[in-house]
């Protein structure tokens, strides 16, 4: 190799070495970029890392389910309380009845966008009227056995023939709360299939406590 071609590969103003400056300024840029959305997106409250919000089909019209978008945001009043008096308010077991599906708030909004499927809040009409799930229909647990030709059951000389029931979602206040789970023991005693029916435990508290959408009341 000539001494003028040495010298050539050394000369930092040669094609090699800008190359390798701007592929160093390019990667900078992407980091800050990265960087930048990464921020953005740590200060958005969605649903779940690929679900900001979820929109429904209702009988109502469309409706939107997302959270509240405060970070510092906290329930309060009666929905903020830890001890109410058993044996009035106690503890739900994690399945109210053999062969029945405890769900969570994620496998709820599932079943909210399913057609197919019929989400109840099972609570007495003033707590209904109170605020609510979107999409929820409200079927109070004192006569929900009355009621289940809108789940799909049709009237028969025996009480009812469920062969078609729909997939069904119950809810009420919470864990303490037991007008759901008494919903459900009574719909499966009328001939509900058990293996239709999904239980949200977790209830209005936990759903608010999550910051999730909730429709009527203030």
């Amino acid at each position: 190799m000539t001494e003028r071609h040495s010298q050539a590969k050394l000369n930092p103003k040669t094609g090699p070495h800008l190359e390798d400056k701007a592929m160093k300024k390019l990667a900078l840029t992407i980091a800050l970029t990265l960087a930048a959305g990464t921020a953005m997106a740590e200060g958005e409250v969605g649903i779940t890392k690929d679900m900001p919000s979820v929109i429904l089909q209702t009988e109502n019209g469309t409706q939107e389910i997302d959270r509240i978008q405060d970070t510092k945001n906290e329930i309060s009043g009666e929905w903020a309380l830890t001890s109410r008096p058993c044996p009035e308010f106690c503890i739900q077991p994690h399945s109210p009845a053999e062969g029945v599906t405890t769900i969570g708030e994620l496998e709820l909004i599932e079943m909210l966008q399913d057609p197919d499927a019929v989400v109840v809040d099972s609570r007495t009409r003033d707590w209904f009227e109170g605020g609510t799930i979107p999409g929820a229909i409200n079927i109070p647990y004192t006569y929900v056995v009355d009621e289940l030709a809108q789940l799909g059951c049709e009237p028969d000389f025996d009480g009812w023939d469920c062969k078609e029931a729909k997939p069904v979602a119950l809810f009420c206040n919470g864990v303490w709360c037991g007008q759901s789970p008494s919903a459900i023991r009574n719909m499966v005693k009328a001939g509900y299939p058990a293996d239709r029916i999904f239980y949200y435990r977790g209830g209005m508290q936990v759903w608010r406590l999550l910051g999730l959408t909730v429709i009527g009341g203030e």
